[in-house]
C-alpha cells in the first residue's frame, strides 16, 4: 500500500482485473461433448467444471486444496436491539469453531476442506452506522488487506462465509446503499427477529442511509460507512482471489452484500464467483438476481459460518472429478 489514499490501491485493482482462461473453459466443454453421453445431460455440473477450468486455467480442472474462510465481526449498531442474540454470541461461535464443535467443522471434514476462522477485533465493535461511519478509510482498507491474506499458503478454491451478530441488518444497509431502496425492502428475520424487531431493523437502515446520504454513492465509501469488518475482509478476499485467478464460492446474505460492493465498482468483479447457497433471508434472492448469481444449492440454510459454501464445495469437487475422469476415458 503506497498510494496517498488507502482506497486508491483497491480502485486500481478493480480497474485491472484478470480475465478468465476461455481456452481452458472451451477444452472442458469440448471434452464433455466427446464423452459418450447425451449432450448437456449433466446440466450445471458441466457448467461448474467449465467455470472451474476458466478461473484456474486447468483443463480438466481440479480442486485439491479448497479452503473455507470465515470472517467474524461485531457491530456497534447492534446496541439498537436489532438481533435476538447478544453480541457475545459472535465470540462464542468463533470459540466453538476453534474447539471443532461447530457445524462448519463437520462439513469441512466431510468434504476435506481446510478451515480458517478470523476474529476481526470482536472486542472493538464498529461505529454505530446510524450516527457514525462503521470504519475510517484507513481501517477499512487495512481490513480489506487482511482479508486478502486469506489465500496465503495457497488454495485452488476459496469458500467465504461470515459470523456477526446484527450483520443481516448491516448487509441490508449495504445493499440499500448499492442498489437503492429503503430498509423495509432489504431487512428480514435474520437470526429470528419478530415483526417488531424487523421494523426496528428497517428504521435503523433508514437512519443510516439518511445520515450518510450521498457519500454512499461511492461503493468503497458505502462499505466503510455502513458495512463492517467481516464485509471489508470478504471483499478483500474476493479481490485477492481474482488477482490470483482462484475460483470463489460465496455463502450467505452478508457475503453477498460484500460482493455487491465490488460489483458496483466493476460489474465484472464477480465473474470468478459462484453463489453457493441461497439463505432464507427474503432479500437474498433479490440481491443474487441483481448480481446475476444463481445459487448452486437452496437448502434453507441461514446458519452462517459458511455452511452452504462448504456443502457446495463438495459439489464443485465432484464436478471437477467428473470432468477429469470422463476426459481420461475419452483420451484413453
Amino acid at each position: 500500500m503506497t498510494s496517498a489514499l488507502p482506497f486508491d490501491d483497491f480502485r486500481d485493482l478493480l480497474g485491472n482485473l484478470p480475465l478468465a482462461d476461455l481456452k481452458a473453459e472451451a477444452r472442458v466443454r469440448a471434452l464433455f461433448a466427446k464423452a459418450g453421453k447425451p449432450e448437456n445431460s449433466l446440466g450445471r455440473v458441466e457448467d461448474i467444471a467449465a467455470w472451474l477450468a476458466a478461473w484456474s486455467g486447468r483443463a480438466p480442472p481440479a480442486a485439491t486444496r479448497p479452503l473455507m474462510a470465515v470472517f467474524a465481526g461485531n457491530h456497534g449498531v447492534a446496541r439498537h436491539g436489532i438481533s435476538p442474540r447478544p453480541v457475545a454470541a459472535t465470540a462464542n461461535a468463533v470459540e466453538l469453531c476453534a474447539a471443532g464443535g461447530a457445524a462448519i467443522n463437520q462439513i469441512c471434514i466431510a468434504n476435506d476442506l481446510g478451515l480458517k476462522v478470523f476474529d476481526l477485533a470482536l472486542h472493538i465493535p464498529t461505529g454505530d452506522i446510524t450516527e457514525d461511519a462503521a470504519l475510517d478509510e484507513r481501517g477499512c482498507a487495512a481490513t480489506m488487506a487482511f482479508g486478502m491474506e486469506a489465500i496465503a499458503g495457497g488454495t485452488d478454491l476459496l469458500c467465504l462465509g461470515d459470523l456477526g451478530v446484527g450483520n443481516s441488518t448491516v448487509a441490508a444497509a449495504l445493499l440499500a446503499a448499492v442498489f437503492g431502496g429503503r430498509g423495509v425492502d432489504w431487512v428480514g428475520p435474520g437470526s429470528g427477529a419478530d415483526a417488531a424487531m424487523r421494523a426496528r431493523k428497517a428504521e435503523v437502515v433508514d437512519a443510516a442511509l439518511a445520515f450518510h446520504g450521498r457519500d454512499l454513492e461511492d461503493p468503497l465509501e458505502a462499505l466503510r460507512r455502513v458495512g463492517g469488518r467481516e464485509f471489508a475482509a470478504i471483499a478483500g478476499a474476493i479481490l485477492a482471489a481474482r488477482m490470483q485467478r482462484i475460483p470463489v464460492l460465496l455463502d450467505g446474505f452478508a457475503a453477498t452484500a460484500a460482493a455487491a460492493v465490488l460489483h458496483a465498482a466493476n460489474p465484472a468483479a464477480l465473474d470468478h464467483c459462484l453463489l453457493a447457497s441461497l439463505s432464507p433471508e427474503p432479500a437474498h434472492a433479490r440481491a443474487a438476481e441483481r448480481l446475476g448469481l444463481r445459487p448452486l444449492l437452496d437448502l434453507g440454510i441461514g446458519h452462517g459460518e459458511g455452511a452452504g459454501a462448504a456443502l457446495a464445495a463438495g459439489l464443485v469437487k465432484a464436478a471437477a472429478l467428473t470432468s477429469s475422469g470422463m476426459a481420461a476415458a475419452v483420451r484413453g
